[in-house]
């Protein structure tokens, strides 16, 4: 499949400001490129909306990268971003706020080479105190005496290397037990759900809007040897689908997990408690700093009790229990 790559030039100010108006056109496939400081960090770096940086695209300027697929649906895509970015720039002009160019740049891609162009940077990891996130073209090194939790993160992204996903997986190591259940929001490559069943979780389910998640969690929790009668998948939009959101909320969780970006965790803010037993927990992160206060609200609001704040440079992780 051939897929467009669009990147959108901007500035550190204005990267939640273009991913806020990609959100509202529905694209979730993106990654967030920062400055000239951070590539060699980026070029480490992955997580469900952002995981590899070509330096050639960088342009040594922060952006974002968006991903659509060359499918019909998609016709006109390129041309409604492209006014998005306009109407973008002429808000900010107004509000005094510095969101950079915003200039478009478009190249086709293949699905293949996307897949696989960052993989010289994905290497063994350890997480924790007992986990190792580990790719699953690389050997297991030797001496180790963590639990491997092997992961092909193909189209999905979510390996573990980034911040977020790092301080989401130390917060589930911390508090989850044996015959737990747990829901993973947005599971992306099934990184999380997945070492919750490692960590011994009774049930987990995966869930996700986008298919091509859901694919990849499926075939990571195989490479796992999870027990697929213990590891529930399911694809939908348990915003805007109702009846999706009736059959999510019939099981309630001991912890619940939301690794996206701040907006979608505000979105989920209402819907979380409903999903949580009562001595349950929410660890939710991909929460950029300049956001954090946002989130902290909007769960306060929706009965939520703040209990940790993570921090990895920039980004942020809240656990949360029902006030």
């Amino acid at each position: 499949m051939k897929w467009k790559e669009i990147t959108v030039e901007t500035s550190e100010e204005g990267i939640e400001l273009v991913l806020a108006r990609l959100d509202m056109l529905g694209i979730t496939q993106v990654n967030i490129v920062q400055g000239h400081d951070e590539i060699d960090t980026l070029l480490h770096s992955a997580e469900r909306y952002w995981d590899y940086a070509e330096e050639t695209v960088l342009n040594k300027q922060p952006a974002v990268q968006a991903y659509i697929s060359s499918v019909p649906e998609n016709e006109g895509m390129v041309e409604r971003i492209e006014e998005s970015m306009r109407e973008l720039k002429a808000l900010a002009l107004d509000l005094g706020m510095e969101t950079g160019s915003l200039e478009i740049k478009i190249k086709t891609v293949d699905e293949e080479d996307w897949a696989n162009n960052w993989k010289a940077y994905f290497k063994p990891m350890a997480v924790g105190e007992k986990l190792l996130v580990c790719p699953s073209w690389e050997p297991v090194p030797d001496g180790n005496a963590r639990a491997v939790l092997r992961i092909d993160p193909g189209m999905a992204f979510g390996t573990g290397t980034h911040h977020t996903t790092r301080m989401c997986l130390e917060l589930l190591e911390a508090n989850i037990m044996p015959g737990k259940l747990v829901a993973d929001l947005g599971c992306g490559s099934g990184i999380l759900s997945i070492a919750a069943s490692l960590m011994g979780a009774a049930e987990t389910y995966a869930i996700d809007i986008d298919p091509v998640a859901t694919k990849v969690a499926a075939e990571n929790a195989a490479l796992n040897g999870i027990d697929m009668n213990k590891y529930f998948i399911r694809n939908g939009d348990i915003l805007e689908d109702e009846a999706f959101r009736r059959d999510v909320s019939k099981r309630k969780y001991d912890v619940v997990m939301a690794n996206i970006v701040a907006n979608v965790i505000i979105a989920f803010a209402p819907v979380i408690p409903s999903l949580m037993k009562d001595d349950g927990v929410f660890i939710a992160s991909g929460i950029i700093d300049d956001r954090l206060d946002e989130v902290l609200s909007a769960l306060s609001v929706n009965g939520m009790e703040i209990l940790e704040i993570r921090s990895g440079e920039d980004w942020r992780a809240i656990l949360a229990k029902k006030a």
